[in-house]
C-alpha cells in the first residue's frame, strides 16, 4: 500500500479518512484496524477507528493516533484464516519490493499506484471488504426516467384514433419506454436475453427433485437452441447469452457458454452464508459487464433468465427477508415437489433466515447470506440495464428475487423493470407487489430460463409500434372525440 514516512502515521490515517469521505460504498462495518509495521523490532500496533458505510456517503469517525516511532505502514489481509502476502512500501523493509512476506493475523492493502494511496481491500470483523468500482460507477449512473418524454408520449397516445386508454397496458408500456429511453418515439431494435447459471449448496438438504448435475447438463441445450429458452429466444429474435457464474465443478466445456465463475456453487444457506459479500459483488459485476457488452453491441432491450437446480429455495428466502414473511408463507413447490420435500424446503428456508439473519435494509447483506450466484448475476444485469437506460424484462420467480435485491440496492432501477408474467410459483405475486410491478402475462408458467421474459418482448415491441405507427386523429383526417364528454 502506502507507507507513512518519517513523520509518523497520522498523515496516512488522515489520508484513509479523506479517501472514504463522501464515497458511496454500501458497506456496513465497525472497528477498522490499521496495522502498523514498526522498524527496529518494535511490536505491531494498530490505529482503531469506528467506521460505518451505509447506503449513502461513508462516514468515518475516530481519532488518528500519531506515532513518532512509525516509519513505515503496510496493511495486510488474512482471508479465511490462511497465511497472506504483505507488500512493503520501501525496498529493504522486507526481503524485496513486491516479494511475498508471510505473516498471520494481519491485514493488507495492495498498492495500485506508488504515487497515490488507493484502498483495495479492508478487513472488518473478519470479512474482506473492497472497493467496488464497477458497481459503484453503475449505481451512480442510474437516473430517473425522462418525465418530459413520458408526457409527450402520453399526449400522442391520447390523440391516436381510438378512445383514450383503450389499448390498456400497451399504452402504459409505450409511455414507460419513452421515459426509460428519453425518446418520445421509442423503438425496439436488437434484443438480448441473458441467462445466468449457478448451483446451490442447499440442495444437500433435499429441497429439490432434480439432481444438481442438471444445471450443467442444460447449458449445452440452451446453446443448441433446443431448450425452452432457445426456442422462444429464437422466435423473439433475441440474442441468447449464457453465463456460468457459479455452476458446481469445473468450467462448462461448451463453446458459447461464457465462463465467469465466481465460485463453483454457493454454500448451504441452511448452515451459513451462501457466499462472501465480496463474491456477491463480484457476481453482480459479472452481470453488469454482460449487459454492458450487449448494450455496446446494440441491444435495446434485455430479458433476464436463470438456470440453477434448487434456486427457488434461496429465492424464497430472499422474499421472506425483504417482505418479513415466514418460511411457510413463501415456500412453493418449485419443480412440483411432494409434501415431504416441501417440508424439507420450508425447514431449510427457516434455518437460513435464523442462522444468517439477513438485513432487509441492506440488499447486499440479503444477497450474500441467503441468495445465489445466478441471482447476483441477474441483479447486475438489472442494475446495468438501468444505468444504460434500456428496459429490462423480469422473468419469473428467480429473476424477480434478483429484482428485489437490485431495488434494495438502488430503488431507482425499478423504473426500468417490466414484469413479464405472473409465475405459477407460490410467492411470485408477493414479489411483484413488493416491487409495485404489474405482469403482462398470466399463463401459469414456471420454467424460468427467461422464457416468460422473451415472450414479453413481443408486447413491449407492440406498445412501441402503436405509439410510432398508429395515426392521430389529425394525421388520419378523422374527427376527434368530443373532449367534454370524456370521463376525466
Amino acid at each position: 500500500m502506502v507507507a507513512a514516512q518519517g513523520s509518523g502515521c497520522e498523515p496516512f490515517c488522515k489520508t484513509i479518512k479523506n479517501y472514504f469521505t463522501g464515497r458511496k460504498l454500501f458497506l456496513k462495518v465497525e472497528n477498522l484496524y490499521l496495522i502498523l509495521y514498526k522498524q527496529a523490532g518494535a511490536p505491531w500496533g494498530r490505529i482503531g477507528n469506528q467506521v460505518k458505510f451505509l447506503s449513502g456517503p461513508a462516514t468515518v469517525t475516530g481519532k488518528c493516533l500519531p506515532s513518532s516511532h512509525c516509519t513505515d505502514l503496510i496493511i495486510c489481509q488474512e482471508p479465511y484464516g490462511k497465511a497472506v502476502e504483505c507488500v512493503a512500501r520501501k525496498p529493504g523493509d522486507l526481503p524485496a519490493w513486491g516479494s511475498p512476506f508471510r505473516k498471520r493475523g494481519i491485514l493488507w492493502m495492495m498498492e495500485k499506484s506508488t504515487a497515490l494511496p488507493v484502498v483495495d481491500f479492508l478487513m472488518f470483523k473478519g470479512e474482506v471488504k473492497f472497493k467496488m468500482e464497477l458497481l459503484t460507477k453503475t449505481l451512480q449512473s442510474i437516473e430517473n426516467p425522462d418525465k418530459g418524454a413520458m408526457e409527450a408520449a402520453r399526449e400522442r397516445l391520447n390523440n391516436l384514433i381510438k378512445p383514450p386508454g383503450s389499448l390498456g397496458m400497451l399504452e402504459e408500456l409505450a409511455e414507460k419506454m419513452a421515459g426509460i429511453t428519453g425518446n418520445t418515439r421509442p423503438q425496439i431494435g436488437e434484443r438480448s436475453v441473458i441467462v445466468m447459471a449457478g448451483d446451490h449448496g442447499v440442495v444437500e438438504e433435499g429441497v429439490s427433485v432434480a439432481p444438481q448435475e442438471i444445471t450443467r447438463q442444460m447449458l449445452p441445450n440452451f446453446i443448441r437452441g433446443i431448450a425452452g429458452i432457445g426456442v422462444l429466444a429464437r422466435q423473439a429474435g433475441a440474442r441468447l447469452v449464457v453465463v456460468d457464474v457459479g455452476v458446481a465443478g469445473g468450467p462448462v466445456e461448451t463453446p458459447g457458454v461464457i465462463s465467469r465463475k465466481v465460485r463453483p456453487g454457493t454454500a448451504n444457506i441452511a448452515k451459513g452464508p451462501a457466499m462472501t459479500r465480496e463474491e456477491a459483488v463480484q457476481a453482480i459485476e459479472v452481470g453488469i459487464e454482460m449487459v454492458n457488452e450487449e448494450i455496446n453491441r446494440g441491444t435495446t432491450i434485455v430479458a433476464t433468465g436463470d438456470m440453477g437446480i434448487g434456486n427457488t429455495t434461496p429465492s424464497s428466502a430472499i422474499l421472506a427477508a425483504f417482505g418479513h414473511y415466514t418460511a411457510e408463507e413463501v415456500t412453493g413447490r418449485g419443480t412440483l415437489v411432494n409434501d415431504e420435500v416441501m417440508a424439507k424446503k420450508s425447514k431449510a428456508i427457516a434455518q437460513a433466515l435464523v442462522i444468517n439473519q439477513p438485513d432487509p435494509s441492506d440488499g447486499l447483506d440479503v444477497l450474500f447470506k441467503v441468495g445465489g450466484l445466478e441471482i447476483a448475476g441477474l441483479t447486475g444485469v438489472i442494475l446495468g440495464a438501468a444505468a444504460g437506460r434500456i428496459p429490462v424484462i423480469i422473468d419469473g420467480f428467480i429473476s424477480t428475487a434478483a429484482a428485489m435485491v437490485a431495488a434494495a440496492i438502488e430503488p431507482k432501477c425499478k423504473e426500468y423493470m417490466i414484469a413479464a408474467h405472473l409465475s405459477a410459483e407460490a410467492g411470485h405475486k408477493l414479489m411483484l407487489e413488493h416491487l409495485g410491478l404489474r405482469p403482462m402475462l398470466y399463463m401459469d408458467m414456471r420454467l424460468g430460463e427467461g422464457t416468460g421474459a422473451v415472450l414479453g418482448m413481443h408486447l413491449v415491441d407492440a406498445g412501441c409500434r402503436i405509439l410510432n405507427e398508429m395515426a392521430t386523429f389529425a394525421e388520419a383526417n378523422v374527427m376527434d372525440l368530443e373532449e367534454d364528454k370524456i370521463l376525466k
